[in-house]
Order: C-alpha cells, then sequence, then structure tokens
C-alpha cells in the first residue's frame, strides 16, 4: 500500500536512508527544542469553520511573484539531494514540476544548477548563500539568470553553521565522496574566511541582477520593516527548519507579525514545520502567501525519486482542498484571519 500520508512518506524514508544520511536531513541544532515546536506550534492552532457555504468548488490555484501555480505549496530550498537519491536534485525539480509547482533549488545542491533547471519541467527560483567571496555569489546570480530561474532567494540567517550535534557525531564529511557540492565545482575561491551579509549586501544584490529578490530568514516584524525599505520582492519567515539558533520563535508564531509589519507590501512565505493540509490552512490565515516544504519532499525523494516528490506535494494539495472545503473557504481568497483561534 502506498504512502497515505507524509508522515508515512518520513518512516520509509528512514528505513531507506543511511543512518549518517537521516541524521543530516533530520536533525536541528543544540536541544532541537526549535526544530520540534515548529510541528507542536501548529498543533496548538485550532480552525474556526463556517457553515452553509458552497465548497462544491474549490479553488486553491495562486501565483507567486507573477508565476502561475496550482496550489500555494512550494518545494523549498534543502541541500544535498543526493544523499537520498542518486538523481538528487533533478529528480526533486521533475517531481515539483509534474506536481505543478515551484521549486527553489539550493546553493548547496549535489546537482549543477544548469543540470537541475535542464531536467525540470516548473519554473525554479535559487537559493542563494554568500559564503567566500561577493564575486563567487555573481558567478552564481549570473548562472542562475543563464539558466532560467525565475528569482534569487537570499538565505540570510547562516553567519555561521548552527550547533548540529547529530551530524557530529558521525565522522563522515557532508557531502561524502564521491559526491560534491555541483555548484562549486571549478568555481575559484578567492578566501575561505566567511563574508558578512548585511542589508547593504541586499542593496548589492538588487543592482546586480534583474531578478526579483527574496529573503530567506527574517523571524521579527523589525527585520521585515527593513527588508522592505531595501527593495525585496518577498520575505520567507523561516528558522532554517530548526537547524540554526535554538531556542528562536517558531515560523508560525513569527508569522503573524511579519505579516503585519509588511502590510501587503510584498509576497511573505513561511517554512518550517509542514505536515498536514491543515498546517498549510493555518498559515494562510495568519497571512502567509503560500508556504514552503523541505524535509517531506526529501522523504519522499528517498523513498521513490521523481514520483515520491510529486505524491508528498499531491497529498499536502489533497489535504489542503479537504481542509479548504470543511472550513468553508471555497477559495483562498476567502482564509483569513478569523479562521484561526490562537493560544
Amino acid at each position: 500500500m502506498e504512502p497515505i500520508n507524509v508522515f508515512e512518506y518520513e518512516l520509509l524514508a528512514k528505513e531507506r536512508m543511511n543512518p549518517v544520511y537521516w541524521d543530516f536531513y533530520a536533525g536541528g541544532s543544540d536541544d532541537e527544542i526549535t526544530m520540534r515546536a515548529n510541528q507542536a506550534d501548529f498543533a496548538r492552532i485550532r480552525l474556526r469553520p463556517r457553515m452553509f457555504v458552497d465548497v462544491t468548488h474549490c479553488d486553491t490555484s495562486t501565483s507567486v511573484l507573477g508565476l502561475p501555480v496550482p496550489m500555494p505549496i512550494l518545494v523549498a530550498p534543502t541541500s544535498m539531494h543526493c544523499l537520498a537519491h542518486p538523481e538528487g536534485e533533478c529528480a526533486t525539480a521533475q517531481g515539483a514540476g509534474a506536481a505543478g509547482t515551484l521549486m527553489i533549488a539550493s546553493t548547496d545542491a549535489t546537482r549543477p544548477l544548469e543540470e537541475i533547471a535542464q531536467m525540470a519541467s516548473g519554473p525554479l527560483w535559487f537559493q542563494l548563500y554568500i559564503y567566500h567571496s561577493l564575486e563567487v555569489a555573481v558567478s552564481m546570480v549570473r548562472r542562475a539568470e543563464a539558466a532560467g530561474y525565475r528569482a534569487i532567494v537570499l538565505t540570510v540567517d547562516l553567519p555561521v553553521v548552527g550547533n548540529r550535534e547529530r551530524s557530529k557525531r558521525h565522522a563522515v564529511p557532508m557531502p561524502p565522496p564521491p559526491l560534491v557540492e555541483a555548484n562549486f565545482v571549478g568555481v575559484e575561491e578567492e578566501s575561505q574566511e566567511q563574508v558578512p551579509v548585511t542589508w547593504e549586501t541586499v542593496d548589492w544584490l538588487r543592482s546586480i541582477t534583474s531578478l526579483p529578490v527574496l529573503i530567506k530568514g527574517i523571524l521579527t516584524a523589525e527585520d521585515a520593516v527593513l527588508a522592505i525599505e531595501h527593495g525585496v520582492s518577498g520575505i520567507i519567515v523561516s528558522n532554517h527548519g530548526g537547524r540554526q539558533l535554538d531556542g528562536v520563535v517558531t515560523s508560525i508564531e513569527a508569522l503573524p507579525e511579519v505579516v503585519e509589519a509588511v502590510a501587503g507590501r510584498c509576497e511573505v512565505y513561511m517554512d518550517g514545520g509542514i505536515r498536514r493540509g491543515t498546517d498549510i490552512l493555518k498559515a494562510l490565515a495568519l497571512g502567509a502567501h503560500a508556504v514552503l516544504v523541505g524535509r517531506p519532499i526529501l522523504w519522499g525523494l528517498a523513498v521513490d525519486g521523481a514520483r515520491g516528490v510529486q505524491q508528498v506535494l499531491e497529498i499536502l494539495h489533497t489535504e489542503l482542498e479537504r481542509a479548504m472545503k470543511l472550513a468553508g473557504c471555497p477559495t483562498l481568497a476567502s482564509i483569513n484571519r478569523a479562521l484561526v483561534k490562537l493560544p
């Protein structure tokens, strides 16, 4: 019998994956408080459904920065997909495209960004880390532009890598040979020191590309206001899946204040802890334009490659549609803050 929810994909993926690789994907930082809370906080939010609404037809379609998608569910940027499946990010891109939605490809992919774009059947954004030099970052952006990526997603919550103790217990480098961080093959790095990423970096990035720039990793109203002032096209509320600073607010907890601060001036997305269609419904009710899904996509990839990715996305899509009907929300526009009761 095929898995019927993402939790069953999680169990199957854990059975099939090398335990070292599983810990890399599954682990958080320090005591993993934030990682667990990302899911737990969804469970604490209650829905307030409305009755006597005609939900015969339910429309989940939307657009993200002008790109039409059939559902407000996107593939979050995650690294090293070849740890889960030999075809890695290429299979993920195929699965996302088959489900009709958008994938954000990571700088730390195990397949080159050009190869991912060549194999993709749907739209792509490129997630950018600025590591060792601005020159390398420029090269990545130019390559993404040439390959047809539609936006740049600058991840800003990684000035240093979080204390990921599960991975520390394994004396195995990531990625393990013969895998490589494919986007860095042949790239001359001028320095091994981390380049500081500041608000001036956002201005610089916007000056070198005509692509929309989104910021991923915002958790406060204060930073959301600054992001607007620096001209970003979108904000992704995220705590990096609980893999960076442990003990921070969860994404769903931070979402309302960011949405309020943005006040409609750019699109706001969120990731972290999405496991059910009802989670997505709650995020939309609290102001998210769409959600990003990370670990469940990797579980689908590990279990059944591109088809597994597609199935995970379709399960969440089906669950969202059912939840919308049961809540009396036939369209995304009919979902609002009155639908949820916060703890």
